[in-house]
């Protein structure tokens, strides 16, 4: 006698490992530095050496523009998630610099040499609270991609254990090779979703930039959740004007057990 087939009573339980905001979710895109990986002091503390040796050397004609570049702030405003030559120009832009095309490569040519020397030197972990978060999708049968303006991002998951734990990854290589537009535009995360064969309104994204989040609103994602390592007075606030559906300080929260609804 033939008897209905049963529904996954496994799937069914392990998506209940997941906080309420992420049940209905089909899969799930994640920025790499910063969100998956800690990886984004690292290209902070680059970015200022390669900025103050700049602004040593070429002072901005308004004193008040020369003081030193800001792990925190500076970063965050203007180089965090976005391609190094974009972010590069953006922070001399904001310091009143004009520039030329050539002085653009210099400054992100020697961020470059100075990231990877100290990823070589002393790699990357991956957070504990987002290896809980994308196990518990994989467990639920979520897909998991990982996307980055970041040609290492391979290598950063890499090294930090993970790089298995994603089904696809769309990274500054490829990002150059298909000529997918920086972010706050959101082709990057939409070619990470395609790759997982979910519309971008039944997916989310999981990001810790202010142009990251911006560049998941405009892709139109079902949610947008934003990641404030910082938890300044304010970074989680800027993370919701920019697009952020919710913020978290610790992915961890949205595994059941202490995680939004």
């Amino acid at each position: 006698m033939h008897r209905p087939r049963s529904p996954d009573t496994s799937l069914e339980a392990s998506r209940a490992a997941l906080a309420p905001v992420l049940r209905d979710v089909r899969a799930v895109v994640f920025d790499t530095d910063g969100v998956i990986t800690d990886s984004a002091r690292v290209h902070a503390a680059a970015w200022k050496v390669a900025f103050d040796a700049f602004l040593r050397a070429h002072p901005p004609e308004d004193p008040g523009l020369r003081r030193p570049f800001d792990e925190r702030d500076d970063y965050l405003r203007h180089v965090d998630g976005k391609s190094r030559l974009d972010g590069a120009e953006a922070f001399l832009a904001a310091r009143g610099i004009e520039t030329s095309a050539e002085t653009v490569r210099a400054v992100a040519a020697d961020k470059e040499r100075l990231f990877t020397q100290r990823l070589r030197e002393h790699g990357v972990d991956a957070y504990p609270g987002t290896v809980r978060l994308v196990k518990a999708l994989r467990a639920a049968g979520v897909p998991r991609a990982a996307a980055s303006a970041s040609r290492h991002a391979g290598e950063l998951l890499d090294r930090a254990g993970v790089l298995d734990l994603f089904d696809a990854l769309v990274d500054g290589g490829e990002a150059a090779r298909l000529d997918l537009p920086g972010k706050p535009e959101p082709d990057l995360f939409l070619e990470a979703v395609r790759r997982l064969g979910v519309p971008a309104d039944r997916a989310a994204v999981v990001e810790d930039a202010l142009a990251g989040v911006e560049a998941g609103r405009r892709g139109g994602f079902a949610l947008v959740v934003g990641v404030d390592r910082a938890a300044g007075a304010d970074t989680g606030a800027r993370l919701l004007r920019h697009g952020a559906d919710i913020v978290v300080q610790d992915l961890g929260e949205l595994c059941a057990g202490g995680a939004p609804t």
